[in-house]
């Protein structure tokens, strides 16, 4: 007749309790040596009893489980074995290589090439991206033109203020030179000056005509002055 199903709580009596403790602690240690040398693995186990006495087993070192075990859990990635390390790349790789494949068709399909498979429905959402995308570019192209013109504005302004700058200084000048004149000059000079607008004009008394520098008439021939 087979054992009967053993339910699994805590023993109340201590000496079955121990009793029990140490046949299962050999068979865990036992399944933990086999499980290391079928399956070249490296195992480390630990056990405290209820009195706090320490059982361990390990297939190397407990020191060199305890390091290994740190460092897995330091990075999680040190715990791929290097055949599906090697998987996950190639999925990466495959997938990126898809991506790519994908942009490019979209490109071709973006400059009117390739759209012999498309359905209607794709060539109508085509159009609407290169609607979009055209008014996205003269929106730009718009912009672009109003800073330019805005900037040339502020320029022709700059240099318009600049010659009215210009135009005063000049002015001012002007005004100098005649003060200047006035003073040289006197009024009548610089009337002259001014009504002509070529600049100061010399005053110098004419030189008499032969005959005239001693006084004496000059008589013609019919005996008239």
């Amino acid at each position: 007749m087979g054992r009967g199903k053993i339910e699994i709580k805590r023993i109340d009596n201590s000496t079955s309790r121990q009793v029990t403790f140490s046949k299962r602690r050999s068979g865990l240690f036992k399944k933990a040596r086999e499980l290391s040398i079928l399956c070249d693995a490296e195992v480390g186990l630990v056990v405290f009893s209820s009195s706090g006495r320490l059982y361990n087993f390990a297939s190397t070192s407990m020191k060199s489980v305890i390091e290994r075990y740190n460092e897995a859990n330091e990075d999680p990635h040190l715990t791929m074995n290097a055949s599906s390390e090697a998987k996950f790349w190639q999925q990466e790789a495959s997938s990126l290589r898809q991506q790519l494949h994908n942009l490019q068709q979209y490109h071709r399909q973006l400059l009117g090439q390739q759209l012999s498979g498309l359905a209607v429905e794709d060539l109508q959402n085509l159009d609407n991206k290169l609607q979009m995308s055209l008014r996205n570019i003269r929106l730009k192209k718009d912009n672009v033109m109003i800073d330019q013109i805005q900037e040339l504005n502020r320029k022709g302004s700059l240099m318009h203020q600049e010659n009215m700058g210009l135009h005063h200084k000049l002015s001012l000048v002007h005004q100098e030179q005649i003060n200047l004149q006035k003073k040289v000059y006197g009024t009548q000079g610089v009337n002259l000056s001014t009504e002509n607008g070529n600049g100061p004009v010399n005053l110098e008394p004419s030189l008499p005509h032969d005959g005239e520098e001693d006084g004496t008439p000059v008589l013609c021939e019919d005996g008239k002055h």
